[in-house]
């Protein structure tokens, strides 16, 4: 609906234009602005539904958390019996469940059973490569193991983590209750590189660009990083033809992945459980 304003004036007289404040309008001109910018500016995260009152478990299609969230979960399981220990093992960034083949395989000829899952955000989970917060991924962690001691009520259980996971695994036994029937902890190349030990510009940089273009999603540029993660050069290729692994990651998430890496950090003087803590050479 257009409302029209009309004014008389008598005698020939007209309002005079009053002088132009440009620093005035071009400051409103920037409220504005940002006041258009800032819903699509807002990260894209995942809210998990509210917990219910349900137990976590083990079932066909994965661990079932205890918001009722299925996590698509892969198994390695000893033949012959059952297993003398189980290990639950979490992912790094971009990665998913998958990533423990060749360890689970190993384990299991020698009796020890080997679940992960995808954490939320990633692997078959809905929308991968949205973060799904640090906090949702330590519960998820804490469901996992309950649904495997409800399994295997009697069988020593050991976490390890991968980087992220590691991370994960940090923030979640530091300075807390332990896990029924816990044994120990296994933690690789855990990430902690928190923006504390960051140069400023980075810090700067990830907070401008997470604020203003969460969306955005970055791949790394050939020949620009001569960084090699491994040198298990089948592997590398392997995971460059998965389509579960992220190739692209986005700001928001790099954000969110730097918020856990920070409580992780935080959470190492607290740390002090029987664990293995391992880091490459060149890491």
């Amino acid at each position: 609906m257009t409302v029209r304003a009309e004014a008389r004036f008598h005698d020939g007289w007209r309002p005079q234009p009053a002088p132009r404040r440009w620093g005035a309008v071009l400051f409103r001109l920037l409220v504005c602005l940002i006041g258009a910018l800032l819903p699509a500016c807002a990260p894209t995260t995942r809210p998990a539904p509210p917990p219910v009152a349900a137990a976590p478990h083990l079932g066909e299609a994965g661990i079932t958390a205890r918001d009722g969230a299925v996590l698509p979960t892969q198994s390695w399981l000893p033949a012959g019996g059952p297993p003398r220990a189980v290990i639950l093992a979490l992912h790094g960034f971009n990665d998913y469940a998958n990533s423990y083949d060749a360890p689970g395989r190993w384990w299991a000829e020698r009796g020890v059973a080997t679940y992960a899952y995808d954490q939320r955000g990633f692997g078959r989970n809905p929308r991968p490569g949205v973060w799904a917060g640090g906090d949702v991924m330590v519960r998820d962690m804490w469901d996992a193991a309950a649904a495997l001691h409800a399994r295997y009520p009697d069988t020593p259980l050991f976490l390890t983590g991968e980087s992220m996971g590691g991370a994960v695994l940090l923030v979640a036994l530091a300075g807390h209750a332990l896990p029924p029937g816990f044994k120990g902890a296994i933690l690789t190349a855990p990430a902690v590189w928190s923006r504390g030990t960051m140069p400023f510009y980075q810090r700067w940089a990830l907070a401008v660009a997470s604020w203003a273009v969460p969306w955005m999603s970055l791949t790394p540029p050939r020949g620009l990083i001569h960084v090699q993660a491994s040198d298990n050069i089948p592997m590398m290729i392997a995971l460059g033809r998965d389509p579960l692994v992220v190739k692209a990651t986005r700001m928001d998430a790099l954000g969110g992945l730097t918020d856990l890496m920070d409580a992780a950090m935080a959470a190492t003087p607290n740390f002090k459980v029987t664990s293995l803590v391992m880091y490459g050479q060149h890491e």
